[in-house]
C-alpha cells in the first residue's frame, strides 16, 4: 500500500515520506559545489558549519566527521573562506533534515580568483566599458556628494573629515552599504543606483579602506561594475590602497588611489582657490596697468612732435590759403560778369537793330485788322473796317474809307 499514490483516505505515514526522500537523494551521490563558509564550528573533532551561495541567497548546513578532518589542510578553514567542497546530501529521517557529508574540500586558490577576475576583465573590455571615451568629467564645486561607504568605517570619516577641511560648506549624501563579504554585491549595486537616482547628487564615492584581495573582490563584481558604468552620475573610485585595483577603478569616473585621495579630488580646497582668485586678480591688475601705461606713453610721443606742439600753425595755413581762394574767386566772379554785360549789350543792340521799334521811331506804323492780322494791302482794309493803327509810343483807333486813289 505504501507505493501507491497517497490520499485523503490512504495517506503515507511520515516514516514512509522520509524515507523516499531520503532515497531520492542518496540517489545524487557526490557532488562537488562553491560556496563561502558563512559557519565553522568545532565539537568532538568533527566540524558543523554552512556553506552559502556566492551570489544568490541560498545556505546549506555540512558536516566534516573527525576521520575527514585529518585529510584536510593543517591550517583548516575559517569564516570567509571560499571553497570547494566534494559532499553527499544527506537526509536525516529521525529529525527530518538535510545536511551536507563533506569528503573533501579545498579553497578556491588565488590563481582561481585571478583567472575569473582577468576572463571578467577581457569581457568588459571588450564590451568597452573601460574606453576613456565614456568617462565623465567632475563637477569644479559639487552641489551634494554621494558617498557609499561601510557605516562608522574609517574610510567614512577620512572623506568626511578631508572634504570638510578643504570646503567647509559641502553637503554628503551617506549611503552605508557591506564593503566586505557576500553582501557587497547586492548592496553596493543598490546604493550606486540609488544615489544615481537622486537628482540633487553630482558625483558618487565609494570608499573602502585597505584590505586583501579576497575582502575587495566585491568591488570586482560585474554586477558593481555593471551598476558604475549605467550611472549618469560621475563615479569615483576609492577601494584600498594605491597597489589595490579592483575592476572598479577600470570603470570609474576617476580612481583615487585612497578615501582620503578621494576627498581631495573632488572637492576642491577654499584656500587655494581664494589664493588663484587673488592671483588672477593681481595679474589682470598688472596687465591692465602696463596696457595703460604704454598707451600713456604713446600718448606722449605723439603729442612731443612739432607738428603737434603748437597747433596755430595750421589755422594760419589755411587762412592764407582761404584768403587767396577768395581773391581768386572774386576776380574770377568779377571777369565772368564783364564777359557777361559786354555780350548782353551787343545782343540789346542786335535785338533793338532786328526791332520793328526801330522801324516805328523812323516814321512808320503797323496797322493791324480787328482780328489782328496786319494790314499789307488796301485790299485787306475794306471802307468801315476797324483798324489798329501802332504807333512809336502808343496805338490809335481808325476806320478805313476804302483804298486811296491816286490821280
Amino acid at each position: 500500500m505504501t507505493d501507491s499514490k497517497p490520499s485523503a483516505e490512504h495517506p503515507w505515514p511520515v516514516s514512509v515520506m522520509s524515507g523516499k526522500i531520503r532515497d531520492y537523494i542518496d540517489r545524487l551521490g557526490t557532488i562537488w559545489v562553491e560556496g563561502e563558509v558563512t559557519q565553522w564550528s568545532v565539537s568532538a573533532g568533527n566540524v558543523y558549519g554552512k556553506l552559502k551561495d556566492l551570489e544568490q541567497d541560498a545556505t546549506v548546513s555540512f558536516t566534516i566527521w573527525s576521520s575527514v578532518k585529518g585529510k584536510l589542510p593543517a591550517e583548516g578553514f575559517r569564516q570567509g573562506d571560499h571553497v570547494v567542497a566534494l559532499v553527499k546530501p544527506n537526509f536525516w529521517v529521525k529529525g527530518g533534515s538535510l545536511t551536507m557529508q563533506v569528503f573533501d574540500m579545498k579553497q578556491v586558490g588565488l590563481g582561481d580568483l585571478l583567472e575569473r577576475l582577468e576572463r571578467l576583465r577581457k569581457q568588459l573590455a571588450s564590451e568597452g566599458l573601460f574606453e576613456l571615451s565614456r568617462k565623465q568629467r567632475l563637477p569644479f564645486l559639487p552641489n551634494c556628494i554621494g558617498l557609499i561607504t561601510g557605516k562608522d568605517s574609517d574610510a567614512e570619516k577620512d572623506v568626511l573629515r578631508n572634504a570638510q577641511l578643504r570646503w567647509p560648506d559641502v553637503r554628503f549624501r551617506v549611503v552605508h552599504a557591506a564593503v566586505q563579504g557576500d553582501r557587497v554585491p547586492g548592496e553596493v549595486t543598490a546604493a550606486i543606483q540609488t544615489l544615481d537616482a537622486d537628482p540633487e547628487v553630482d558625483v558618487i564615492i565609494i570608499a573602502r579602506g585597505g584590505g586583501d584581495f579576497q575582502n575587495l573582490l566585491g568591488f570586482s563584481d560585474e554586477r558593481v561594475v555593471r551598476a558604475a558604468a549605467a550611472a549618469s552620475t560621475p563615479v569615483v573610485s576609492a577601494i584600498g590602497h594605491e597597489a589595490d585595483r579592483p575592476l572598479l577603478d577600470e570603470v570609474a569616473d576617476l580612481r583615487a588611489s585612497t578615501p582620503t585621495d578621494a576627498a581631495k579630488r573632488v572637492v576642491p580646497d577654499v584656500a587655494e582657490e581664494l589664493a588663484r582668485v587673488a592671483q588672477a586678480r593681481a595679474q589682470l591688475s598688472n596687465r591692465v596697468t602696463a596696457f595703460l601705461t604704454n598707451e600713456i606713453s604713446r600718448l606722449e610721443q605723439v603729442r612731443s612732435r612739432p607738428v603737434l606742439v603748437d597747433g596755430d600753425w595750421i589755422v594760419s595755413s589755411r587762412a592764407e590759403e582761404i584768403t587767396r581762394y577768395v581773391a581768386r574767386g572774386s576776380e574770377l566772379a568779377s571777369r565772368g560778369i564783364e564777359r557777361a554785360e559786354g555780350a548782353t549789350a551787343e545782343l540789346r543792340s542786335q535785338l533793338r537793330a532786328l526791332s520793328p521799334r526801330a522801324t516805328l521811331d523812323r516814321g512808320y506804323a503797323i496797322v493791324q485788322g480787328a482780328q489782328g492780322h496786319i494790314i499789307r494791302e488796301a485790299a485787306d482794309a475794306p471802307a468801315g473796317a476797324t483798324l489798329l493803327v501802332t504807333l512809336p509810343v502808343d496805338s490809335i483807333e481808325a476806320t478805313s474809307n476804302g483804298p486811296h486813289i491816286t490821280a
